[in-house]
């Protein structure tokens, strides 16, 4: 089956055919590296990770570029507010943001260039548009001239005569021809970080950053461009301008796709309604795995509403996976060395059966623009049906019986991982992840499962050695934790219940 994308180019979706067969050439938007990220910001990472990580899955060589803007008005003013250089500023909140990716399990980019170590770049593409008639000097500024561009307001389907009409835009006579033209490269001012150009000292507009890293590390007519919804105009619709007029009218992108705005609980995160969220804030209270899990819970094309109570119920019905695949682990542990026939019972079928169904829907689900909300209601299905066997099943623990845990363990271990979750599992089949409960500056150490893994083991052992009470006080110490412990034939099961 192939893989359909939701195009905002042509407002459809389209059958995903990439420039060279096999490979996928993709670039998102980075940050611009000012402050901390917010968690609007985090869901747009989020999303292009769970799009470039799937398409991956789906056998494609993926290559990733995402870009970081350590040069920007922004940084500027945060320079200014703290007393420090722009490199400083800029230095700080990369380094912060590879720690909040990190903290988030997302994966790096192939390719993370930084805008200041592609100036000669930018300065070859503005010359060319100067080159051209599409570009023009104004007292060491270079603007972008949009009227020489015929097809401008093509992604965001704004048509500029209809907008003079109905917005004011302030003109400086002596620098602009049009409100609408955009600046390439802005002559310096005193104290702010430049370079020289043919046009004097200064630096590079944000529109053009994007522009020439782009092309130079993917080339023209690349398969996907990515960002958030608000980036559609006027960032990408000026990306498209400058970069087509440069490239003689030839495509620069072949598919747009777009994440869609976050609120918090239902309200647009403002700062003058002060409830703009910190990633690091957010990070601290909940693990990344119910966060990611929140933001791939709802299509990314679409709004979404965060708050704590609905974190809560995904941490809660992250569990319920979690509780899965560590008793998948623990049945797996105790078959090894039972020695029986390899006939499948028919309910080791019925499970292998509904297993490999599942794997076709979620692939069906991921290659329909990559609906992960629907992909998760598969992999809760798979927990139902496999808690559903571990509680009925009588022969688990035959060689046959083994063979079908260990698939069960794949075919959810890999539809997790489809969707990046539980990425600080190892590799190996089995493995129990680690879950930071500490956001960014969490440290190494064993995981909050393994803890009580250990604690049960002690307590297993004081059973068997008829140490009724030790055990009882170590199952009620979990019960307060809210880790439910239940006895059974063989051994234990436990799970987490808040």
């Amino acid at each position: 089956m192939s893989i359909k994308v939701y195009n905002t180019m042509t407002r459809g979706k389209e059958e995903l055919v990439p420039r060279e067969d096999g490979k996928i050439s993709m670039y998102v938007c980075g940050p611009t590296v000012y402050n901390y990220i917010h968690i609007g910001n985090a869901r747009t990472f989020i999303n292009f990770d769970m799009i470039q990580g799937y398409l991956r899955f789906a056998g494609f060589d993926v290559t990733y570029v995402q870009n970081v803007t350590d040069v920007d008005d922004k940084i500027i003013g945060k320079a200014n507010e703290e007393g420090v250089s722009t490199d400083v500023v800029a230095e700080k909140y990369r380094v912060a943001f590879e720690e909040d990716m990190a903290a988030l399990g997302i994966e790096p980019p192939d390719i993370a260039p930084r805008a200041t170590e592609c100036i000669p770049d930018m300065l070859e593409v503005i010359e060319a548009l100067v080159e051209k008639g599409y570009a023009y000097e104004s007292d060491g500024d270079v603007y972008f001239e949009v009227k020489r561009f015929d097809d401008y307001g093509k992604l965001s389907r704004r048509n500029l005569e209809e907008q003079r009409m109905t917005v004011q835009c302030e003109v400086d006579a002596a620098r602009k021809r049009d409100p609408f033209d955009f600046a390439l490269w802005k002559a310096s001012k005193p104290g702010e970080p430049s370079w020289e150009s043919p046009w004097g000292p200064g630096r590079p507009g944000w529109h053009i950053e994007c522009s020439t890293m782009s092309i130079k590390y993917l080339g023209t007519g690349f398969d996907i461009h990515g960002g958030g919804q608000d980036l559609i105009f006027p960032h990408h619709e000026n990306e498209i301008a400058q970069s087509e007029a440069f490239a003689d009218g030839a495509r620069f992108v072949r598919y747009w796709l777009h994440s869609g705005m976050l609120n918090i609980d239902r309200e647009k995160m403002s700062k003058s309604l002060g409830n703009i969220r910190s990633l690091r804030e957010v990070l601290a209270e909940h693990d990344a795995d119910t966060v990611r899990m929140l933001m791939l819970g709802t299509h990314y094309r679409s709004p979404l509403s965060f708050g704590d109570g609905s974190l809560a119920e995904v941490h809660a019905s992250l569990a319920r996976i979690r509780n899965c695949r560590f008793n998948l682990e623990d049945h797996i542990r105790k078959a090894a060395g039972e020695k029986a026939g390899l006939h499948h019972s028919d309910r080791q079928t019925v499970l292998v059966h509904f297993l490999n169904e599942a794997e076709v829907e979620f692939r069906g689900h991921m290659d329909d623009d990559f609906n992960s909300a629907a992909a998760l209601g598969v992999i809760f299905g798979v927990v139902r049906e496999v808690n559903s066997y571990l509680d009925e099943a009588g022969d688990i623990k035959t060689p046959a019986g083994k063979l079908v845990l260990l698939e069960a363990q794949r075919v959810l271990d890999g539809l997790c991982g489809a969707l990046g979750l539980f990425r600080g599992a190892a590799e190996s089949a089995g493995s129990v992840e680690r879950v930071p409960m500490g956001g960014p500056a969490a440290t190494e150490g064993p995981s909050r499962e393994q803890l009580i893994e250990l604690l049960l083991r002690v307590r297993e052992t004081a059973r068997e050695g008829g140490n009724f009470e030790f055990a009882d006080r170590i199952r009620d110490g979990l019960a307060e934790l809210g880790v439910r412990v239940e006895d059974v034939q063989d051994g234990f099961r436990w799970r987490l219940e808040r």
